[in-house]
């Protein structure tokens, strides 16, 4: 994984200290709320209902043992006693008191970490595949393209205020584990006539106005990724709107100018780009490639395991995905206890996942869009220790990709912004299910909450979808079927009028009925519901 180098942790630890003064003359009354607001949100603080957030980077989901360490001590010290992992690959403390939290960056800043541009209109976190590196089914791995993009994007003069946040996620693989064409941008790396490029799609996002991202280009060679990004970065620039922050993102540029002359423009923009000399040297990303060589991986190991335990079977057939060394395994971690909130981790389990990492991942793990967590380099010969220490510490959920690995925004127990409560909702839906055997019976099945429309919770790229609305003071939840974040990338449909909180859990439960019944062999939900239509889904909740 990269390390910062000293400019890198100059650049941050000049960061901390010229917060510390902006946060002390905020205390004193020598700012105003106002005045101090787009300071404190420049680094990743927030003032939520209850109390402030602080929204920590992970880059592209990856860190070490001793970075997850430090989030547990700060959870533990100035929290409590937890973090929230996002949708973001980011993690999130929801009860910082303001006075501590230079404090929590310097500490950050320690393990070479910080909450630069986790908020503001500006290049939000890089995200990208939480397999990355480890799949055997990527073109290359795409974690140094993304972080040659973090550092092309932070504090770039030109795109600190942008109309609007901006988010882009790097991919290497067919299978799209990263929700990439929801993106403002995505790029998708491939290879053509032996050469390593990417694909890139632009205008995609969820929120208020939903759109998956059309291709604009197929073919951009790696050594001009970022000279083209900036073009289209500057044609979002140039012409996003100011006036009216629903219609501010590039996705609402896209389809209003259409997609073939955002890339006119951009092609246009492209070529001015060209005479520049913007793009890195390949001697940079060289540099960088360098901190993501494969690491020295054992030889000779065997894939054998004991699998007499049945429930560690199970956990191995839900939560292990194939590595592409012999005799390694990846290992996901549930969030999703059935009792529990969705992307929490206690300090206590985030030092356990931090010392597994170091003992048995070669010190490195990773951060989901689904809100989990990932050992990416296991070997099969330690499965079962793995296993058993996860299950002491209640993280041994075996349910990747069910209907109780809910995603879930902080709704309105936390959330400013929020119309409707989503952790208890998703607590309620996982009780109703809770039944391993219903749970496989149902097999691949994303349900995704989201407490507004800001769609923090990826209700739109659901196969069940739930958005929280306000109607009259009540909470109400609008139900939608058929999303995708997948390859197949889809927007959910919604069903119709909206329920109480225990009225769309039964209709969760009428709409997967219908799917037990009217399947056909190997069909996943969403095969079916794509197959049928809304049609008798709609009959089946509302009949």
């Amino acid at each position: 994984m990269y390390r910062y180098d000293s400019y890198d942790q100059s650049i941050v630890d000049a960061r901390v200290e010229e917060f510390r003064d902006q946060v002390q003359r905020r205390l004193t009354g020598a700012l105003t709320e106002d005045q101090f607001k787009p300071l404190r949100l420049m680094n990743g603080l927030y003032l939520q209902l209850h109390a402030y957030m602080l929204r920590v980077a992970i880059p592209y989901g990856t860190l070490s043992g001793k970075q997850m360490r430090k989030l547990g001590e700060i959870a533990a010290k100035y929290d409590r006693g937890y973090g929230h992992f996002t949708t973001r690959q980011n993690l999130q403390y929801n009860w910082i008191k303001l006075a501590d939290a230079p404090d929590i960056l310097a500490e950050l800043a320690t393990v070479e970490m910080h909450a630069i541009q986790t908020s503001g209109n500006c290049i939000r976190n890089i995200s990208s595949d939480q397999y990355a590196g480890v799949s055997a089914d990527e073109v290359a791995d795409p974690r140094p393209w993304a972080e040659l993009l973090r550092q092309w994007s932070s504090f770039h003069p030109e795109f600190t205020y942008l109309p609007r946040k901006f988010k882009i996620c790097v991919i290497a693989s067919d299978d799209d584990r990263a929700a990439m064409r929801l993106h403002d941008i995505g790029l998708k790396l491939m290879s053509k006539e032996g050469k390593i490029g990417a694909e890139v799609y632009a205008g995609g996002g969820m929120g208020r106005t939903p759109m998956v991202a059309p291709l604009i280009r197929d073919f951009v060679q790696e050594e001009e990724i970022v000279s083209y990004l900036e073009a289209c970065l500057r044609v979002y620039n140039r012409h996003g709107r100011r006036d009216n922050k629903y219609k501010a993102r590039i996705k609402i540029l896209v389809h209003e100018i259409g997609v073939e002359e955002y890339k006119r423009q951009v092609e246009e923009e492209f070529a001015h780009m060209r005479t520049l000399g913007l793009n890195p040297p390949v001697e940079e990303l060289n540099r960088i490639r360098a901190f993501f060589a494969p690491p020295a991986y054992e030889t000779g190991l065997s894939d054998a395991m004991d699998r007499s335990d049945p429930a560690f079977a199970l956990w191995v057939d839900r939560q292990v995905a194939a590595h592409k060394a012999p005799g390694y395994a990846i290992v996901n971690i549930s969030l999703k206890p059935l009792t529990g909130i969705p992307g929490d981790a206690s300090a206590e389990q985030i030092e356990l996942v931090a010392t597994l990492a170091e003992r048995y991942s070669l010190d490195e793990l990773r951060v989901t869009h689904a809100q989990n967590l990932v050992l990416p380099h296991v070997r099969k010969v330690d499965l079962y220790a793995i296993w058993r220490e996860l299950e002491e510490a209640g993280l041994a959920e075996a349910n990747l990709d069910l209907i109780t690995d809910i995603i879930a925004c902080p709704g309105l127990d936390y959330c400013a912004l929020a119309n409707a409560r989503s952790i208890p909702l998703a607590q309620k839906i996982a009780h109703r299910f809770a039944a391993a055997e219903r749970q496989a019976e149902l097999g691949e099945l994303k349900l995704k909450i989201s407490g507004c429309i800001n769609a923090c919770g990826h209700h739109h790229a659901g196969h069940i979808g739930i958005l929280g609305v306000d109607r009259k003071g009540v909470e109400n939840f609008q139900l939608s079927l058929g999303g995708s974040g997948a390859e197949d990338a889809s927007l959910g449909q919604i069903t119709g009028p909206g329920f109480s909180e225990d009225g769309v859990v039964d209709a969760i439960e009428k709409v997967t009925d219908l799917y037990l019944a009217q399947r056909e062999s190997g069909e996943r939900f969403l095969d079916t519901y794509r197959r049928l239509g809304m049609k008798p889904f709609k009959e089946a909740i509302y009949g």
